[in-house]
């Protein structure tokens, strides 16, 4: 089968390159991609905006850079679209949960077609063509709690809830995307299968519990569900619980917690470090008592004692000083709004939300941040009198390195010059 890729050209903020160079899960994009249709595929070709398609006249899968499936997803769209042997394109339905609560908000991929929404994912049996009927994959969402919060936190809505799906799309079009694939999508979404499996195989749930009470451990924390890597040092105090993967080389020290996230390789976790639902890129490093809750932080990127990240993005390369504070929720309950995929403030339809840092940063220590808030690719900020306080998104031009003497020492290898001025808070 024939894979054509479709490049989708808009950088996404604040990280200053396309959606297929970003890190989703701890693995780039387009080698996401790869590897979940290598299955299906034989040949690929690329077409960049503008590059005609010459005509082919055998089975082929047509998609958008952009886009995050899992396995689930596109074995099921294969399936189907293989069985139909006629061409069809990715849709869902508009009153889908997970779909209309995650993906919709924030993106400019989808094209609305009556009661449906299609996606950038085809399938021709007979090489592209122009026409395809839609085909809808449920997501088969279900709703999860992640928060049990005051009304007064959660707008008199009781406990906050994501709408989890089993099968996971995803356009990226803004970096809450980014967050969503890593966390919702992704896992919570591998939590609520294995939930899945564990009730209806029972099999797999003897499977389980043997090897818990093999390994004198809790369910939760065996084998079976913590997966550690080669050349791991972890200490015996630490604490996993699955479902866990941890890559090599990594070092994990004494009082940690670890809980349902991804930990990449050559990983460097300090004593009392707390990482829970947390995605952690190759050669990060966390210090004695920093903390993730439900936030990506890419590779190379460190972030400094006594600072906890709650649902935010932190890019590669990146620095967090000391005592940072990244609020996510508004005092009075407005909603929440951020980039969209055109780069306009919309509401994203979260009510609890971090920020969001791009690449390369450096980021002083004692700083607050608004829910929300973006620092763009290549930004240093140092702690000031006039500003400690971070309530709207910082640019590239305001970044403190310009009114620096040593501000060639710096390095800004993500900087892009924005041709547009952006609406501001």
């Amino acid at each position: 089968m024939l894979k054509i890729i479709l490049h989708a050209q808009n950088p996404i903020m604040p990280f200053c390159e396309p959606a297929r160079e970003i890190r989703i899960q701890n693995m780039p994009l387009w080698l996401h991609q790869r590897n979940l249709l290598a299955p299906y595929v034989t040949r690929e070709m690329e077409l960049k905006q503008g590059d005609p398609l010459q005509r082919v006249r055998e089975p082929s899968i047509v998609y958008r850079d952009n886009l995050f499936f899992d396995k689930y997803y596109i074995d099921a769209f294969m399936k189907q679209a293989m069985k139909l042997n006629r061409p069809v394109r990715a849709a869902f339905r508009a009153d889908d949960p997970a779909f209309r609560e995650h993906a919709l908000p924030l993106s400019t991929s989808y094209t609305p077609a009556g009661s449906l929404y299609l996606a950038d994912l085809w399938y021709y049996p007979n090489g592209p063509m122009a026409g395809a009927d839609p085909l809808v994959i449920d997501l088969q969402a279900r709703e999860i709690g992640y928060y049990h919060v005051p009304t007064y936190m959660a707008d008199q809505s009781g406990d906050l809830v994501f709408q989890v799906p089993l099968r996971a799309l995803l356009a990226i079009d803004s970096w809450v995307h980014v967050s969503i694939a890593d966390v919702v999508f992704g896992l919570f979404a591998r939590g609520a299968r294995y939930e899945k499996k564990a009730n209806e195989e029972l099999s797999f749930k003897l499977k389980i519990i043997g090897k818990a009470v093999y390994e004198g451990r809790q369910v939760l924390e065996c084998s079976e569900v913590v997966k550690i890597g080669k050349n791991c040092v972890i200490d015996p105090s630490v604490v996993i619980k699955g479902p866990t993967s941890i890559g090599d080389n990594v070092t994990i020290n004494a009082g940690a917690v670890i809980d349902n996230s991804i930990i990449g390789n050559n990983v460097n976790i300090g004593q009392g470090a707390q990482v829970m639902l947390s995605v952690v890129g190759d050669g990060a490093f966390l210090p004695f008592r920093a903390s993730l809750f439900m936030t990506t932080m890419m590779e190379n990127s460190m972030l400094a004692q006594n600072t906890c990240l709650q649902m935010c993005v932190i890019g590669r390369n990146t620095f967090i000083g000391a005592g940072s504070t990244w609020t996510d929720y508004n005092l009075i309950p407005a909603p929440i709004r951020a980039r969209d995929g055109n780069g306009k403030l919309s509401i994203s339809n979260r009510p609890v939300m971090g920020g969001c840092v791009g690449h390369n940063c450096r980021i002083g220590s004692g700083m607050i941040i608004y829910p929300a808030r973006t620092i763009e690719s290549d930004v240093v900020l140092a702690a000031s009198k006039e500003r400690r306080v971070i309530d709207r998104d910082i640019s590239f031009a305001e970044s403190d390195h310009h009114h620096l003497k040593q501000a060639h020492l710096h390095q800004t290898p993500y900087h892009k010059p924005s041709k547009e001025a952006v609406e501001s808070w």
